[in-house]
């Protein structure tokens, strides 16, 4: 189904009083189209170029923007050993997408790296603390990370309490399978914190499998049954190829089930597909878009590339969306106008 955007025209006077058509900037609210660009900093350092579609180098800012990306999403560790990610990491990316007049979510970890399905590692500087001390350095890390933004007038959108939380965060106490209660703690800690700063931001607890409706209903039960609040409910989705159509066909009856069972809004925070399947990754993420905009009552928010500017197997990652000359592939046309 063609899908028309219709640009929304406003007019001012100019100087000389002639009236001037101008296109009206994309207010807060609409269609979030993101991508996770959080390597590009250690990209950059070690003298990644990024190039347009017709091979001209620009600020992978611009490209992407000129791809019809209009929003950033950026993951927070708390003590990397290498410093990317860490807070001054994350404000300085956070400035060339204000700088590029596109919206932010904000990815907090809760470790000093990667947080995912098969990992929840606590910050060393956190190993040894009891659980109240282990809930309120949630919410101080969150609440320093937010303030550092809003001194510079950056105020995320959304902001993700963990990251695919599949079986919860900072294990083994907030471990779901071992204690739900604890979990939830954890996620409130994180929420308050978020509302603390800006109160406006959208709290994301976002899990993988997008697919898997049993999965995401035993964490949200779990979560919703100890007390945890949320806004949006977010989502990872990683096909193939050869099964990407099903799978959507799965995620969408799991996004209306997140609709309907909690009222929550839904974002798919991540996709990715390998870089050579660039065709079918553009019918797969055109395709999911167009099934999270029709969920009911517009509480479909957004889909994210993740990485999508990493190429020729940057850190070994395959599942990029930029060709080995560093142009964007035709993956990247599913996010056009």
């Amino acid at each position: 189904m063609a899908i028309i955007l219709i640009a929304t025209l406003g007019c001012k006077k100019t100087i000389k009083g002639e009236t001037q058509i101008y296109p009206e900037p994309d207010p807060v609210g609409t269609y979030a189209k993101g991508a996770d660009v959080s390597w590009v900093t250690e990209m950059e350092a070690v003298g990644q170029k990024f190039f347009n579609s017709a091979g001209v180098q620009q600020d992978l800012f611009t490209i992407l923007k000129d791809k019809g990306i209009n929003t950033i999403r950026l993951r927070v560790w708390v003590n990397p050993t290498t410093g990317y990610n860490n807070t001054a990491d994350v404000l300085a990316k956070a400035k060339r997408a204000k700088a590029a007049n596109m919206r932010v979510l904000i990815d907090f970890h809760y470790s000093d790296s990667w947080a995912d399905p098969a990992q929840q590692n606590k910050p060393a500087a956190w190993a040894n603390q009891d659980f109240t001390t282990l809930k309120a350095s949630v919410r101080s890390h969150t609440v320093a990370v937010l303030t550092a933004l809003k001194a510079e007038n950056i105020i995320p959108e959304w902001v993700q309490v963990g990251n695919e939380t599949n079986d919860g965060m900072l294990w083994n106490d907030g471990k779901a399978s071992v204690s739900m209660k604890n979990f939830a703690e954890l996620i409130q800690a994180g929420y308050e914190g978020v509302k603390s700063v800006n109160p406006a931001s959208k709290v994301v607890v976002h899990i993988s499998n997008g697919f898997d409706n049993s999965l995401f209903r035993w964490i949200f039960d779990g979560l919703k049954a100890n007390g945890a609040k949320w806004d949006v409910v977010g989502m990872s989705l990683y096909p193939t190829a050869a099964d990407w159509s099903a799978k959507n066909t799965q995620c969408l009856a799991n996004m209306n089930d997140m609709v309907a069972r909690y009222g929550s809004e839904v974002m798919i925070c991540e996709v990715g597909m390998p870089v050579a399947d660039a065709v079918a990754c553009r019918d797969f993420i055109k395709d999911i878009m167009a099934k999270n905009k029709s969920l009911a009552n517009n509480k479909g928010l957004g889909v994210f590339y993740w990485e999508p500017q990493s190429y020729n197997s940057w850190s070994g990652y395959k599942l990029g969306a930029f060709d080995d000359s560093g142009k964007p592939t035709v993956a990247m046309d599913a996010f056009l106008p």
